[in-house]
Formats: structure tokens, C-alpha cells, sequence
């Protein structure tokens, strides 16, 4: 394709060469380039694009797309400069793959808690109603039956470009995708067309980039900005940052909720660790999911199917009978009867949700003992450590016992993320509550401690089949090492 067409509607501040420049490839990585390259440098929150422009002419780029023209640029290589490389990245990948995204229902999905919830239900549940699907999530991305493992919640444009064209070769008619605050920031959504858009919530996460809570609702809000006209946007009613999503978009305004008026009304009628049943618009359903998280998720995905022009009643069918996503209030129960719960929850209000929900559950067992329940957390390294002693705090206020351990400590010091999280147990708490950094070490703990009926929660890594420690990713799925420890209960 000729450079020229690639740049379509794209604001343009300098040139130097020849826009006749046939392009063929199209990379934000200098290791990526080929003959034929089209090279984007883009200015990243650890490395900057620019200083590789040398590197991409070397491996033979045709043409450079960037923020600074350098002060001497080669005749046989056309540089064009913009205000915005990483913005103008999305645009120029749309051009070049023919705007996949229009040719395709494409429903992006954004909040702090529940995103992976319901992009990955909406997956399952139009796949149920007989539609070749995609999804773009956390957890993987997915071409109906083919996973293609997810390095980031929502992929650099050209990695998304390239695999909704991929989508729509399999015949795909609708794709659903989490779109994260840093996503939007990052220009990441940028040249999508998106035929709906989903807030679930917003809380405390993310301040390590965003510095401020109003960024991040702003980082937010921005993705129901940049929606069309004849897009939806669906929004949690009862989130007080819900009506907050809608204000400036030119979407169409719907919402969903428990408790205040919406577009999309649902009531909890009964919940318990093995279902949820629900009213939703005058409709009494039962669902495999449990707690109240899960109803505001169901609602989502109800409210959403039916914007995409889906039958009510065939949509509460088939969400009936939907398992939760991998790593969701996932349950791992011992012969003995302890009942494991893995999750993701790895902020103060996603952890405060699946513990009330777990309080709601520890009813006094027959044998007449009132279950304990058995917190094992941690916090993650180089991210908001703003949270990490209310993280503690919440373990501490709705657990009998807390053990407080590594989740991925990344490039940090895993005792130095501990001790900040040790700051936020109560004092009342200090018995209850031990340290072990060894995360294997702290759920084989758990299982120790527990008697059956007990409830465990493992909290923080919930999907992930790794550990991340100064670099390295290890093996370590907390499903498995749970199994494994209740295997292994009661053997000398």
C-alpha cells in the first residue's frame, strides 16, 4: 500500500521524501522491521521509540513515522512527522487493514472490576446463540475455538487490527473486548469503531500510572467520549461514576442496575454458593455464578445482548446456563469438604466484594461450628501501593484468619510489599493475621489450618498460571497448588 493512502485523514506536521513509498508491513518494534517497514516511533513509559529509528533503517524500514524528524534523514527513507505517534498508530493501522472494525460489532468493555466478567461472557453467550465470536481479554484472546495467549489487557492497535482482520477471515460477526484506562491514555482504541460500550464500575486501582483518581476516571470517561452516534452506551446505574461515563458521548444512553432506576432492572431473589437467582425485567432466572459482583455482571451482559438486537428471552436462556471465567470466584473443593475459592480480586473493592459474598455463605454447618474463613492475599509489585494496606484492612475485617504473602512482586523487594500491607492490620488483628512470603508455602498453610466446612480464599492472581519475581515469569497456578495442598492434607 502507498504511504499516501496509509495516511487518509491523518494530520500531518512534516514530510521529507516520497509519499509514493510502497509499504508492506507495519511495526512500533525496531526488532520487528523488514524491507518494506513502515516504523512507528512511539514514546512509551519505559522506552522511547526515537532512539531505535537508526536500528529501523538498518533492517531496511521504508519509511519512519514520528514524533521529531532527526536532524539529517536518509534519501532512500520518507520520514513524516505528527503530533502524536501513538494516536496516529491506530489511525494508520485502520487504513492499512481496511477498517476491520467497521465491517464487524465490536463492543468494548471498561471499569476496574469485573471487565474479564462480562467481555468473556458476552463471548460465550453469542457463541451459545449460534454467532462466530472474538474476544479480547485479561485472561486470552480467543477466534471462536483458537486461543492466542493476551501479553496485555488490551493489545497495541496494530495487534488488534491485525486480529480482528484474522476474525473476520474466520467469519466472525462480533467481537468483545476489555478496554483498559492505560489502553485509552496510551492511544491504544485509537482508529476502532466500536458499536457499543460497557462501565461496570470504577474504585481505587491504577494511581501508579494515572497519579490521581480523577485521571482515572477521565482515562475512563475518555473511551464513552470517543463512542459514535450510533453506538450504545451501557452504564452501571448504581455506580455514583456511572452518570459520569455518559455526559459527553454521542452514543445512545442506557443503563443497568440493582437499586435506582435503569434501563435494563434486575433484583437478586436468592444466592448461594452453587447459584443466583435473579428477576431481570420481570424474569425470573436462575444462574451458575453467585454473589451480588455477579448480578451487576449479568445485567451488563443481558442489557448488552438485547442493545445488539438479541431476544430477551433467548438471551436469559443461554446465560443460564454460562460457567464463570476462569479464575472468577472459582471453586477447588477438598474430599473433607473445605471449599477453595480462587480469585482475581487485587483491589480493595473487588476483594471486599467476593468477602461480603463469602460472609453471605458461612452459615453455621452441621456440625453445629461456624465455618472460618481463611484469607490468603498479597499485592503486586511496581503498581499503586496506595492499596496495599487497605487490602490488608479488608482480609483482616471480613476473615477469621488472614495470611498475607507475594503475589507478582515484579521488580520490587516481596517483604517490602508485605510490610506496607502489614500497616493496614488493625492491631485487634495481629493475632489472626500472619506473614509468609512464599505463596506456595502461605496456601498450603491455609489448608492446614482449616477444618471442613472452612471457606479459603486465595485472592490476587486468579487466572494467571505464573508467578512474575524480578523479571522471570514462574509456573504457579493457585488452582493447581490449592488441588495439590488438599491432596495432600493429612499425609505425613
Amino acid at each position: 500500500m502507498q504511504l499516501s493512502s496509509l495516511l487518509y485523514k491523518v494530520p500531518l506536521q512534516a514530510t521529507a521524501g516520497s509519499m509514493d513509498t510502497d509499504v508492506t508491513h507495519l511495526t512500533m518494534d525496531s526488532r520487528r522491521v523488514a524491507p518494506g517497514s513502515l516504523f512507528i516511533a512511539v514514546r512509551g513509559t519505559v522506552t522511547d521509540g526515537h532512539a531505535y529509528i537508526d536500528k529501523a533503517i538498518e533492517l531496511g524500514a521504508s519509511a519512519i513515522l514520528c514524533e521529531a524528524l532527526p536532524d539529517q534523514t536518509p534519501e532512500h527513507v520518507t520520514f513524516v512527522q505528527v503530533a502524536d505517534s501513538a494516536r496516529t498508530m491506530g489511525l494508520v493501522a485502520a487504513n492499512f487493514y481496511g477498517h476491520p472494525s467497521k465491517k464487524i460489532r465490536l463492543v468494548g468493555v471498561t471499569g476496574t472490576n469485573g471487565k474479564t466478567s462480562v467481555a468473556t461472557l458476552l463471548f460465550r453467550l453469542f457463541r451459545s446463540l449460534g454467532y462466530r465470536c472474538g474476544l479480547l481479554s485479561t485472561v486470552q484472546n480467543q477466534i471462536d475455538d483458537t486461543v492466542i495467549p493476551a501479553t496485555h489487557t488490551t493489545p497495541d492497535a496494530i495487534t488488534t487490527h491485525e486480529l480482528l482482520v484474522r476474525m473476520l477471515e474466520h467469519g466472525c460477526t462480533h467481537v468483545f473486548m476489555e478496554v483498559s484506562s492505560h489502553a485509552v491514555v496510551q492511544e491504544r482504541i485509537a482508529g476502532l469503531h466500536f458499536a457499543g460500550g460497557i462501565f461496570t464500575n470504577i474504585t481505587h486501582d491504577h494511581l501508579d500510572f494515572h497519579k490521581t483518581f480523577d485521571n482515572y476516571i477521565k482515562a475512563k470517561k475518555g473511551f464513552f467520549d470517543q463512542l459514535p452516534r450510533a453506538a450504545f452506551a451501557l452504564t452501571n446505574a448504581d455506580d455514583k461514576r456511572g452518570a459520569v461515563m455518559l455526559q459527553n458521548t454521542l452514543a445512545r444512553k442506557e443503563s443497568y442496575s440493582l437499586q435506582t432506576l435503569g434501563t435494563f432492572k434486575g433484583k437478586i431473589l436468592a444466592d448461594g454458593l452453587f447459584g443466583l437467582e435473579m428477576d431481570i425485567d420481570n424474569r425470573q432466572v436462575w444462574f451458575k455464578l453467585i454473589g451480588r459482583f455477579n448480578a451487576y455482571n449479568l445485567l451488563a451482559v443481558y442489557g448488552a445482548a438485547v442493545l445488539l438486537g438479541e431476544d430477551p428471552d433467548d438471551v436469559l436462556t443461554q446465560l443460564s446456563g454460562l460457567m464463570p471465567p476462569p479464575g472468577r470466584f472459582e471453586q477447588v473443593i477438598s474430599d473433607d469438604r473445605i471449599v477453595g475459592i480462587v480469585d482475581y480480586a487485587h483491589t480493595p473493592d473487588a476483594l471486599q466484594n467476593v468477602l461480603e459474598t463469602i460472609a453471605e455463605f458461612s452459615q453455621e454447618s452441621e456440625t453445629g461450628r461456624l465455618p472460618q474463613v481463611i484469607t490468603v492475599v498479597g499485592c503486586g509489585g511496581n503498581r499503586d501501593a496506595a492499596k496495599r494496606p487497605l487490602m490488608a484492612e479488608i482480609a483482616c475485617k471480613f476473615s477469621q484468619r488472614v495470611i498475607l504473602t507475594s503475589d507478582n512482586p515484579r521488580h520490587e523487594e516481596p517483604m517490602a510489599i508485605l510490610e506496607q500491607m502489614q500497616a493496614g492490620v488493625p492491631p485487634i488483628d495481629f493475632k489472626k493475621t500472619i506473614t509468609i512470603e512464599d505463596r506456595r508455602e502461605a496456601i498450603e498453610r491455609a489448608v492446614a489450618l482449616a477444618q471442613p466446612h472452612d471457606i479459603i480464599l486465595v485472592a490476587g492472581k486468579g487466572h494467571e498460571t505464573y508467578q512474575e519475581i524480578k523479571g522471570v515469569k514462574y509456573d504457579f497456578d493457585d488452582r493447581l497448588v490449592l488441588r495439590e495442598a488438599f491432596a495432600n492434607r493429612g499425609k505425613a
